[in-house]
């Protein structure tokens, strides 16, 4: 298949509007026109990737972090980012990168987290606003199941753990067709009263194009009346960090040892221990000090996380217990978690998880 097929099926998981302004999601380097032979889904892309895509016969690179994050002036091989784009040219190797956008959705790298917790009852901890529409259309009686399933189908009428959720109301609606019109009711010329349905539901604006071309397509009239609305509303399934539920309370230490455990680490920087039990656990993959105020107000009693400064341990103000597991650490699984949603759609297709480290931060012990 091309790259532009795998692309937008990445996108309509992680759309890219959901990604954050410093970050460069999708396809960096490489024409979406390309035949794909093969891919290789890594965490960073470096030199060694790009050699170890050629050895294996890739000619695409699905990473997480994008290899250029800011414009590039020069492409003299004076660092390691220029060297990575030029060798990767070189050699016509495409790069696509899902970075904050995966980071962003209820299913994506934080879930990734939670699951190799065993957190259960999982919600976004710091839900995003404003992106949002409600969606209000008119359909004749006969057509109101048709249209709601289609648009259902779409992706409309989700709101947190619920799906398909709309509101009906009745009335009249009146139009009079012109002379080159082709009316599903009603004749040209003259005024025509029809009893029609007000369909309410709401939607993610990303889905705006795919939800009307659903519309449009079984709704039976030649021109759609519909309207649509910003909502100001939080969106349950897209925004920063995951909060979730273990299956039974642990000590502060007993928890530092299943994350060892679960998230296979060689250690641990953590806050002091209170003596406190933990159930509730917020979480975020890479660096998430931004959301220690959100943990905190969701009561939460540790916070897994990565890249806290020294002075941000303090932060914790004893109300819960931070452990910065390491930026690659809380991520490395987001391998695992792209293959398996490629796989899930593209069962036979060629994809490999690269075998390298890319990690910078080692540890002497």
């Amino acid at each position: 298949m091309k790259i532009k097929e795998l692309s937008d099926f990445l996108e309509s998981i992680a759309p890219l509007s959901l990604q954050e302004s410093y970050d460069n999601c999708g396809l960096i380097l490489g024409s979406g026109e390309t035949e794909i032979s093969k891919a290789l889904i890594t965490l960073d892309c470096t030199e060694a990737i790009v050699q170890e895509a050629i050895e294996e016969g890739c000619n695409l690179i699905i990473t997480h972090h994008p290899i250029i994050f800011t414009g590039i002036k020069k492409l003299n091989g004076k660092n390691y980012v220029e060297r990575t784009v030029i060798k990767a040219i070189q050699h016509h190797i495409a790069v696509y990168a899902i970075h904050t956008n995966l980071d962003n959705v209820y299913n994506g790298v934080n879930a990734k987290i939670a699951e190799r917790l065993g957190l259960s009852q999982c919600e976004i901890l710091e839900p995003r606003q404003g992106n949002l529409l409600k969606l209000v259309t008119f359909v004749p009686k006969s057509h109101i199941e048709l249209v709601k399933a289609a648009i259902f189908e779409a992706g409309a009428g989700h709101i947190g753990n619920y799906s398909e959720c709309s509101f009906a109301s009745s009335g009249t609606g009146t139009f009079k067709a012109g002379l080159n019109a082709k009316p599903f009711v009603g004749n040209k010329l003259e005024q025509h009263r029809e009893e029609e349905h007000r369909i309410e539901t709401i939607m993610p604006y990303w889905l705006k194009s795919s939800i009307l071309s659903a519309l449009m397509k079984v709704h039976p009239y030649e021109e759609v009346a519909y309207d649509m609305y910003e909502l100001k509303n939080e969106n349950k399934q897209a925004g920063s960090g995951l909060l979730g539920v273990l299956p039974e309370k642990l000590t502060d230490s007993g928890f530092l040892a299943l994350i060892k455990d679960k998230m296979e680490l060689k250690a641990i920087k953590h806050t002091m221990f209170e003596g406190k039990y933990i159930q509730k656990v917020a979480v975020c993959g890479g660096a998430g000090s931004f959301l220690l105020k959100q943990a905190i107000a969701a009561e939460a009693d540790a916070f897994v996380s990565s890249d806290f400064k020294y002075h941000e341990f303090f932060d914790a103000e004893n109300k819960l217990l931070i452990a910065d597991i390491g930026h690659y650490e809380s991520e490395k699984f987001t391998k695992l978690l792209l293959s398996e949603l490629i796989l899930e759609k593209f069962p036979t297709f060629a994809l490999l998880l690269s075998k390298l480290n890319t990690n910078p931060v080692n540890f002497y012990i």
